[in-house]
C-alpha cells in the first residue's frame, strides 16, 4: 500500500513539476491559462461599469479560482520531495501569494486586486518552452546590476548633486514668477530636464534661464551613457567569465555558450541541465 502510494505521490510529482511529459506540458497549459483568465476577471472587475452588471459572477469566479489554486498549491506540498524547500523558494512563495489576496479580501475588501500579483505565476512558461537557459542568462544580468551597483550609487549621487545645483540657480534666475516656487519644485524641473522628459510645465523665460536650461539638457544626453556604460562592462565581464564555467567534458576545453549543447572544439555533447526530474527519496 505505501509503495502504491509512493507511486502515485512520485508520478504526480513528475506530472506537476516536470515537463518532460505530455501530462506535465498539459497541466502547465492549463494552469496558465486559467491564471490568464483569473487575471482578465481581476482586471475586468475593477471597471465601475462591467462591475455593476457582473459583479456577483466576478465574485464566483474568483472564488472558484482561489480554491483551484489552493488546491493546486496543497498538492505540490503533498508530492514535494522536500516541502519546505518548495514553499520556500520563488515560485513556493509565488504560488501562496497567489491565493492569500482573496482570503484576505474578506477581512480587508481593497485587499482583493492584490490577486494581479498571479501574473508572476506566468513564469512558469519558461519551463514549458523550454527556456529555462534564458533564466540563467538573466541571473548574469543580474549578477551585472549587483556587481555594478557602487559606480551606478556614486554616479547617482553626482547627478543629485547636479541637479541640486541647476534647481537652485534656476530658481535664484527665474523666481515665483515665473512658477519656480521653491526650491524643490526648481529640483524637479531639473530632474525631468537632465533625463530628458521635458514635461513643459515649467518653463524658463529669461534669457539666463534658458541658457542654463541648454547646459542641463545637454549634459543629460551626455549622462544618458554613463550608467550604460557601466552595466555593459559589467556584463561584459560576466559572460566572459560564465564561458570559462561551461567546460566540455571531452576535451576539457571551455569558452562555450550558455546554452551551447556542442563542444566547438570537438563536437562532442556537452551536458544538459535542463528538465531534470528529483527522483522521490525512498523512506
Amino acid at each position: 500500500m505505501n509503495k502504491e502510494k509512493e507511486t502515485l505521490k512520485h508520478k504526480t510529482y513528475v506530472v506537476i513539476f516536470g515537463t518532460h511529459t505530455n501530462a506535465g506540458k498539459i497541466f502547465d497549459i492549463c494552469l496558465i491559462i486559467a491564471i490568464f483568465i483569473s487575471l482578465l476577471v481581476l482586471l475586468l472587475d475593477s471597471v465601475s461599469s462591467i462591475n455593476n452588471q457582473w459583479s456577483t459572477t466576478f465574485q464566483l469566479l474568483e472564488y472558484g479560482f482561489t480554491c483551484i489554486f489552493t488546491i493546486e498549491y496543497l498538492i505540490r506540498l503533498w508530492c514535494s520531495p522536500k516541502p519546505t524547500s518548495y514553499a520556500k523558494s520563488f515560485y513556493g512563495v509565488v504560488d501562496l501569494l497567489a491565493i492569500l489576496p482573496t482570503y484576505l479580501a474578506i477581512v480587508f475588501p481593497s485587499a482583493s486586486f492584490m490577486g494581479v500579483i498571479r501574473l508572476i505565476r506566468v513564469l512558469r512558461i519558461f519551463r514549458i518552452l523550454k527556456l529555462v537557459r534564458y533564466l540563467q542568462d538573466s541571473n548574469i544580468l543580474l549578477r551585472s546590476l549587483l556587481m555594478s551597483r557602487r559606480k551606478v550609487f556614486i554616479f547617482f549621487s553626482a547627478v543629485a548633486i547636479l541637479v541640486t545645483i541647476f534647481g537652485a540657480l534656476l530658481f535664484v534666475i527665474e523666481g515665483p514668477e515665473h512658477g519656480f516656487t521653491s526650491i524643490p519644485q526648481s529640483i524637479y524641473w531639473a530632474i525631468v530636464t537632465i533625463t530628458t522628459v521635458g514635461y513643459g510645465d515649467l518653463v524658463p523665460q529669461t534669457g539666463l534661464g534658458k541658457a542654463v536650461a541648454s547646459v542641463t539638457m545637454l549634459l543629460g544626453y551626455s549622462i544618458l551613457a554613463v550608467p550604460t556604460g557601466i552595466i555593459t562592462a559589467e556584463l561584459h565581464q560576466e559572460m566572459n567569465s560564465h564561458k570559462s564555467l561551461v567546460k566540455c567534458p571531452n576535451c576539457m576545453k571551455n569558452g562555450h555558450e550558455s546554452d551551447a549543447m556542442f563542444c566547438k572544439h570537438c563536437g562532442s555533447e556537452l551536458a544538459d541541465p535542463d528538465n531534470r526530474v528529483v527522483p522521490v527519496e525512498n523512506k
